[in-house]
């Protein structure tokens, strides 16, 4: 069996950075004088890595009211303003892991608000990227996830548009386009995470070459969702997985080229995990 890697995959420069924050806060003067170290939230979107960084003394919070005293890292979703002012008020000590693709959006959202458009997000409510995005955007923020999301909203007069950073690039553009007949004036921002965009075409690629693809990422990690959709759209054999220990070996029956990629947020150790298991497979 032939195993074919894609060109870009696992972490992102935004997930790197986050995890190098939290490694060098909990070596921090602070941490080793018995402060205690939290993140709010796990600060990547993967069991694994949140594992590993419990392992160095850092516990996830969920909400600032769980946190008394000591230092919080901001994971690389961001967070709303609220939560940083909230944070202040307690007297902790904030470290800002937000991945600066991230920070841009809530510029450009604020900025849209600010010149009186009524803002619009492309992206998932329920997703921490995009709950820190609405924070900036202020009140009245319309979020919208389809077409259908879209056609149901009512007239403006300025519309400013951006994404969540791991959208499909040509879905947000079908909702920018479908945002023109809902107003006067459009402004719209590309902010799509450009490893974003080479990840997903590298695992399209990939796909196409292959009898079975894989996607490794965590269950709640939307980057990798996406990959597996872009990869199901060329290849209907497309897998996602979190870990090696998911893999079924009926998966494979007559497969002689496997294709690889991972999420942004998959560490190395788990790729390498499945790379193993999959060697271990007769040909």
């Amino acid at each position: 069996m032939e195993i074919i890697l894609a060109k870009e995959y696992g972490f992102c420069f935004g997930v790197k950075r986050a995890v190098k924050t939290v490694e060098e806060t909990a070596a921090s003067a602070e941490a080793t004088a018995g402060e205690p170290v939290y993140t709010l939230g796990p600060i990547v979107h993967n069991d694994e890595v949140v594992a590993q960084i419990q392992t160095l003394g850092v516990q996830a919070k969920d909400a600032i009211d769980e946190i008394d005293a000591g230092t919080v890292i901001i994971r690389a979703h961001g967070v709303p303003p609220d939560v940083l002012a909230a944070a202040r008020d307690k007297g902790l000590r904030i470290v800002d892991g937000t991945c600066p693709l991230v920070i841009r959006v809530h510029q450009l959202a604020r900025a849209l608000h600010d010149e009186g458009y009524q803002v619009v997000i492309y992206g998932a409510p329920e997703h921490a990227e995009v709950i820190g995005i609405a924070g900036w955007a202020g009140e009245g923020t319309v979020i919208v996830q389809s077409l259908d999301d879209v056609a149901a909203l009512p007239r403006y007069k300025k519309i400013g548009v951006v994404s969540q950073t791991t959208k499909i690039p040509a879905n947000y553009q079908a909702i920018v386009g479908a945002l023109m007949g809902k107003c006067q004036e459009l402004r719209a921002h590309n902010t799509i995470c450009n490893a974003t965009e080479q990840r997903q075409a590298a695992a399209i690629e990939t796909a196409r070459q292959v009898d079975v693809m894989l996607v490794i990422g965590g269950a709640h990690s939307s980057n990798s969702r996406r990959l597996a959709e872009v990869c199901a759209q060329v290849n209907p054999r497309t897998y996602r997985i979190a870990i090696a220990d998911e893999l079924d070996a009926a998966w494979f029956t007559g497969a002689e080229k496997v294709g690889l990629t991972a999420g942004a947020s998959t560490p190395d150790a788990a790729i390498e995990k499945v790379i193993a298991w999959l060697k271990g497979r007769p040909s």
